[in-house]
């Protein structure tokens, strides 16, 4: 290798911090906002009717695990829209 060569070459730590420079470019915007899934507001009266409903259903009912399910996904629908 000729003794000219060295002096062209940068020294490693400016390779780092060039390559540190350009990660950070690559991370602005990179974040995705994910839209939230409206939730559907019931009044009392459908509630209530609902509320009816459920307790008329059979001891042991896969619906009412599935309601409940429904209420978690509903709670989490709420959080996101804060």
């Amino acid at each position: 290798m000729p003794s000219t060569a060295r002096c062209s070459m940068p020294p490693p730590a400016a390779l780092l911090i060039v390559m540190l420079w350009l990660t950070g470019c690559g991370m602005v915007g990179s974040e995705k906002s994910v839209p939230c899934p409206p939730v559907v507001e019931y009044s009392a009266a459908d509630q209530a009717r609902a509320a009816d409903e459920v307790e008329a259903l059979p001891d042991g009912a896969v619906i009412v695990r599935m309601l409940a399910d429904y209420t978690v996904l509903r709670d989490q629908a709420r959080s996101c829209q804060v």
